[in-house]
């Protein structure tokens, strides 16, 4: 397994990283992933920590907390041995502090998560959703107390924007508070939105990307094709509101090439779309996940190889699309290079 540095700091952490979302199986939403148990889960880790993957990842939304429960008597007995990455902020109930970032929410959340993972500390904590209601300085603040406490080793955020990421660095550079070194984002071959402003400015402020839903919501898994429509069982039927959307014709036109690449390489149709989110800028990690052996022994076939420049070029081209104002035209335009230079080589988050 290849280790790389999460954005600028000293923390190394496997280029996949396993999403433990399908633990626990409880909710209408979070909790309709799977429903994998403590038993099942321990064998998932053995494999997971037998392929070097030391960082596994979870929230308190999971099935309503279950998935750190379950998460946590997997790894007993050997927390040393790995990097355990939880969330917070979303609504976890219907009461005023159930939601949001304040000062007592991310102070319960914590104390909540480290009783149910079973462990002293929490290695990455990253804020699931910006909270435009509680000032940044008292979010900070609260991180900062969290570290200082030894609560909490790094911090992190998911799904921010990119003026919310940089209001926060600035807010940290200021005050001397903890900065973000991670920021968990949606982004794969037929979501690529990530790459207009979050990328640059996490290039820029050494901040890796951990990558959720890297085969675009279940779309990537090869058993979707022009000629195949969603198998009945898919579990796209139930969540596909949920996730980001994707036009059928522009995610034909990605797996029409990915296909072509299959046949080439002899590689599963995840395996590539797995591996072209492994060489992009500013990655540290990506996400994977398994509702069973099978599906994780497939997706650890994406490292150990890489696709070559021409395939990467025809996956590039395959899965471009129109960028918005003002990233285009201006920024692709000859007379703007030395003002937006591309993205190209090795990245504080992938050094």
């Amino acid at each position: 397994m290849e280790y790389r540095r999460l954005g600028a700091s000293g923390l190394e952490v496997p280029a996949l990283s396993f999403g433990a979302g399908t633990f626990g199986g409880q909710g209408p939403l979070f909790g309709a992933w799977g429903t994998t148990d403590a038993r099942e889960a321990r064998r998932l880790v053995d494999i997971c920590l037998d392929a070097g993957i030391t960082m596994f990842d979870t929230a308190d939304v999971y099935s309503g907390g279950a998935s750190e429960e379950v998460l946590g008597e997997a790894i007993k007995g050997r927390r040393d041995q790995v990097i355990v990455s939880t969330k917070t902020s979303l609504p976890t109930g219907d009461g005023p502090g159930d939601a949001g970032s304040s000062r007592s929410r991310l102070i319960a959340a914590c104390e909540h998560a480290l009783r149910r993972l079973g462990t002293d500390r929490i290695d990455l904590f990253q804020l699931h959703a910006f909270d435009a209601a509680t000032p940044i300085e008292e979010v900070l603040a609260t991180l900062d107390d969290l570290v200082r406490a030894g609560k909490v080793r790094y911090v992190g955020v998911s799904n921010f924007s990119g003026w919310q990421v940089m209001k926060s660095l600035a807010v940290a550079e200021k005050y001397g508070r903890p900065r973000y070194v991670a920021h968990q984002v949606y982004y794969s071959l037929v979501g690529r939105d990530y790459e207009w402003e979050l990328m640059p400015l996490a290039a820029d402020q050494g901040i890796g990307a951990v990558v959720w839903s890297p085969l675009g919501w279940g779309r990537l898994t090869g058993r979707i094709r022009r000629d195949q429509p969603m198998p009945a069982a898919s579990r796209l039927h139930r969540t596909a509101d949920f996730g980001p959307p994707v036009e059928e014709e522009h995610l034909y036109r990605v797996v029409d090439v990915l296909d072509e690449i299959a046949r080439e390489t002899g590689r599963a149709v995840p395996q590539i779309a797995l591996n072209w989110l492994l060489q992009r800028p500013t990655v540290s990690s990506v996400i994977i996940g398994a509702r069973n052996e099978e599906q994780l022994r497939q997706n650890l076939g994406a490292v150990g190889w890489a696709l070559t420049p021409d395939q990467t070029a025809r996956l590039d081209a395959a899965s471009s699309r129109t960028a918005p104002y003002p990233y285009f035209p201006y920024q692709r335009q000859e007379g703007f290079a030395r003002l937006n230079p591309p993205m190209t080589g090795p990245t504080p988050a992938a050094a």
